[in-house]
C-alpha cells in the first residue's frame, strides 16, 4: 500500500509536470510563435487566453504587442554644404508579425542590430543630401527676439526642412521593414551637435549678428534721440516766438497806454509838461564832467537862465 501511494504521487507530479509544460498564456500586451526543435509550427499567436502545446517538444516564443524604443549612436555625417555635424536619432518600432519576425532576425537583439544599419543608413543619406539649415531648421518663419522686436527672414530658403526630412527617413527606412515583421512607427532627430569647427563658425556669426543687431539698436536709438532734439527746437523756437509776441504785445499795450498819460498830462498843463520833460533830460544830459557849447539864445537852458537869483 505505501509503494501504491508513492507511484501516485509520482504519477501525479508527473502528470502536473507535464500538464503545466503544455499550457501557456498569453496576455493583451505579448503575442507568440510556438516552435519544434526550434522550427516554427503554425501561426502566431495573437489572442490572449490559455493555450496549449505539445509538452516538451514545443515552446512559446513570447515576443511584444507594444512599441519598441531604438535609441542610436550619435553619428558624424556631412550636410550637403559639407558641414560636418553629429546627429543622434531614435525611432519608435513594433512587432507585426511575429512569425516572419522570429525567423528573420530571431530576437530583439538581433532586430535592435539590423535597426541600427537600416535607420543609420537612412539618416545619412537624408542629411548628406540636405543643406546644414536644412537640418536644424522646420520652416521659414521669422526669427524673433526675446523681446519680441526683431524680425528676420532666413538667408537661405527652406523648401523642406527637419520634419520633412525625418518623414522621408522614416519612409525610407519603412520599405525595408516588412520583411523583417517590424513596422517603422516614427524617426525623430533627437539632438544635433556642430563639430568643433562649425561649432566656432557658428559662434562667430552668432556674435556678428548679436554685434549687427546692437549696432542696428544704437543706430535707432541715435533717429529717435535726433527726432526728440528736433522736436525740443522746434516746441522750443513755437514758446520762445510765442512769448515774444506776447511781450510785444505787453509793451505795445504799455507803451500806447503811456503815450496817452503823456497826452493827457501834455493837454493839462503843456508847459508844466516841458518842464518835467526838460529837467528829465537834463539829469540824463549834465553830469559830473560834461561840458556843453550853446549860444545865449539856446531854448535848452531857458529854466536855468530864468531861475531867481
Amino acid at each position: 500500500m505505501k509503494g501504491r501511494h508513492i507511484a501516485l504521487i509520482i504519477f501525479a507530479l508527473l502528470g502536473l509536470i507535464v500538464l503545466s509544460s503544455s499550457i501557456y498564456t498569453v496576455n493583451e500586451m505579448e503575442q507568440v510563435v510556438i516552435t519544434q526543435f526550434g522550427r516554427p509550427v503554425g501561426g502566431a499567436i495573437t489572442e490572449p487566453g490559455l493555450h496549449f502545446k505539445i509538452p516538451f517538444i514545443q515552446r512559446a516564443n513570447y515576443f511584444e504587442k507594444r512599441l519598441l524604443e531604438w535609441d542610436g549612436e550619435a553619428n558624424q555625417i556631412p550636410t550637403k554644404d559639407k558641414k560636418y555635424i553629429w546627429v543622434d536619432t531614435f525611432a519608435r518600432w513594433k512587432i507585426v508579425d511575429p512569425l516572419r519576425f522570429l525567423q528573420s532576425v530571431g530576437d530583439e537583439d538581433g532586430a535592435q542590430a539590423r535597426l541600427d544599419d537600416i535607420i543609420d543608413a537612412a539618416v545619412r543619406d537624408a542629411v548628406t543630401s540636405h543643406l546644414l539649415i536644412e537640418v536644424v531648421r522646420n520652416s521659414n518663419r521669422p526669427l524673433i527676439t526675446e523681446e519680441g522686436e526683431l524680425r528676420e527672414e532666413v538667408a537661405v530658403k527652406i523648401f523642406e526642412g527637419r520634419e520633412k526630412i525625418c518623414e522621408t527617413i522614416l519612409k525610407n527606412a519603412s520599405q525595408i521593414m516588412p520583411q523583417y515583421g517590424i513596422k517603422l512607427v516614427d524617426v525623430r532627430i533627437k539632438r544635433i551637435n556642430y563639430i568643433e569647427d562649425v561649432r566656432r563658425k557658428v559662434y562667430e556669426r552668432m556674435i556678428s549678428e548679436r554685434k549687427r543687431i546692437a549696432e542696428r539698436y544704437r543706430s535707432e536709438g541715435q533717429g529717435k534721440v535726433a527726432e526728440i532734439q528736433g522736436e525740443k527746437e522746434k516746441e522750443l523756437k513755437r514758446i520762445t516766438s510765442e512769448a515774444y509776441r506776447k511781450a510785444q504785445e505787453i509793451m505795445g499795450k504799455a507803451d500806447a497806454e503811456a503815450t496817452k498819460i503823456y497826452a493827457q498830462a501834455y493837454n493839462r498843463d503843456p508847459e508844466f509838461y516841458s518842464f518835467l520833460r526838460t529837467l528829465e533830460s537834463y539829469r540824463k544830459t549834465l553830469k559830473g564832467k560834461t561840458m556843453i557849447i550853446l549860444t545865449t539864445k539856446s531854448d535848452y537852458l531857458k529854466y536855468l537862465k530864468n531861475i531867481q537869483r
